[in-house]
């Protein structure tokens, strides 16, 4: 959805799940030291001025990346993630796409995909300098669908739609499996909202059910004054097993503490 702009919602509850799994997974793969290609379908704008005005208005990230505790003084799962994006600053915070670039060796492909004019334009003035990255104005889902990973080169696909309409999800349910199908190898991290109506429940059974991996997911208690319908997320990971896995499931454990 092209009115959809996620500054407003950045470094929100459910961004320090998907970012904190992110940076594992990143993580993960860089320590393996193979040849990578890195997907995102929904890019947006890469990073992310938390005193600005979008995030001001909305004021979620104070219940978010604000009110996480130090890194040092934080549960050791959390501690990555929380050093790196601390060491940032609130005038830079990183989004996936900037994650990808900070964590990712010189080797990596790293290909993203936005098609909003304003957040392909932020993007493209963040990341134009990285010779590791192609950002391309046009529909992820088709766009992504025409590339292929070279030989020896494993394949991360990253999947963060805006989920404002159920045509969202009927359009991710029906990409996955081609997908999939087209590239036998790849692995797949999928963001998943949870909704306190719960109408994500049988498509994310469905996504989940797809091939082995893990999902990792995290709920929170919603204050009244919050007029969303969002009350937790998760992060599914197709493919995805080992180190990540297990990082994975750590720190939405350790977000269910902290939240609860």
């Amino acid at each position: 959805m092209l009115s959809y702009q996620h500054g407003f919602h950045a470094g929100n509850q459910a961004d320090v799940l998907k970012h904190a799994i992110l940076h594992a997974v990143l993580g993960a793969e860089a320590e393996a030291q193979r040849p990578l290609l890195y997907i995102e379908t929904h890019a947006a704008r890469g990073f992310y001025d938390l005193d600005g005005t979008q995030s001001q208005k909305t004021g979620e990230a104070k219940r978010g990346v604000f009110a996480m505790p130090k890194a040092e003084r934080a549960p050791k799962a959390l501690q990555p993630w929380l050093k790196h994006v601390q060491s940032k600053g609130p005038g830079s915070y990183p989004g996936s796409p900037a994650l990808a670039t900070q964590i990712l060796p010189d080797s990596a492909r790293i290909v993203l995909f936005e098609l909003h004019p304003a957040e392909h334009k932020a993007l493209s003035q963040a990341l134009h300098k990285d010779a590791r990255v192609q950002i391309r104005k046009e529909d992820g889902y088709r766009g992504a669908l025409r590339l292929q990973p070279r030989r020896g080169e494993n394949m991360l696909v990253m999947l963060d739609p805006s989920y404002e309409t159920e045509a969202d999800m009927d359009a991710l349910a029906n990409w996955v499996p081609r997908a999939m199908r087209k590239w036998p190898n790849a692995q797949f991290l999928i963001w998943l909202p949870l909704f306190a109506d719960g109408r994500e429940e049988d498509f994310g059974a469905f996504l989940s059910s797809l091939d082995a991996g893990f999902v990792a997911g995290s709920r929170w208690q919603r204050p009244e004054d919050d007029a969303s319908s969002l009350e937790g997320s998760a992060m599914i990971g197709l493919r995805i097993g080992g180190a990540g896995a297990r990082k994975a499931f750590a720190i939405a454990a350790e977000l269910d503490k902290l939240w609860r």
